[in-house]
């Protein structure tokens, strides 16, 4: 008999979710490029988009090849998620044709759900090993760096910022911009304490 943790339902669900996250990634990228036609190089500009999709492939490549699992990719998937919600929903909420996500079950699929289905994931199938908190931060924290480098250079080239928090030309300027960065790593900090602490506690108790 299964159960609610088996291998077959946690692949079951990882199936189901990834294709779901995929499909609200492809209906907004035909709403938005094909239909109101916009730069698919803007769209493909959010982390919102990039995160989900690569949230999408972990779950899919985890129920394909259960055996051949990494928690290192795994925890980082559920930390992008967690800033994708965080960020939204603390500073984003009600920009939806600004941040490309007016169909309201893209939105709420992409900001809301992914998120919560990622940390479920993680809690319900936690990581087999003690992952510290150092060389998380170290590896986690290279893509939004990165994403965040890219960002900024792009921004004034193409006049552009996916995010208003991004853009220089709010009020407060450049010093703004950098508060609102700066906010952001410390809250990811946390972020990743948190990811690494429930991972610790729910294999202590499984174990």
């Amino acid at each position: 008999m299964q159960t609610a943790t088996s291998p077959r339902f946690i692949r079951a669900y990882r199936i189901l979710f990834a294709a779901l996250a995929l499909a609200a990634v492809i209906t907004q990228f035909v709403q938005s490029v094909i239909i109101l036609h916009r730069p698919p190089l803007n769209f493909f500009s959010y982390f919102t988009f990039q995160s989900n999709l690569f949230a999408a492939g972990v779950l899919a490549w985890l129920a394909i090849f259960p055996g051949r699992r990494s928690d290192w990719i795994r925890g980082a998937a559920v930390l992008y998620m967690l800033i994708t919600g965080a960020v939204y929903n603390l500073l984003l909420a009600g920009l939806h044709a600004q941040l490309q996500t007016t169909i309201p079950w893209t939105n709420a699929t992409l900001h809301t759900l992914m998120p919560v289905v990622l940390l479920l994931d993680w809690l319900i199938d936690p990581p087999t090993a003690r992952l510290p908190f150092r060389q998380a931060l170290l590896r986690w924290m290279i893509y939004p760096y990165l994403w965040l480098a890219y960002t900024l250079v792009r921004g004034p080239l193409a006049g552009w910022y996916p995010y208003p928090f991004l853009n220089p030309a709010q009020p407060g300027g450049g010093l703004t911009v950098a508060a609102y960065c700066v906010g952001i790593s410390l809250g990811t900090f946390a972020a990743i304490w948190l990811v690494l602490l429930l991972g610790r506690r729910v294999r202590l108790l499984v174990s």
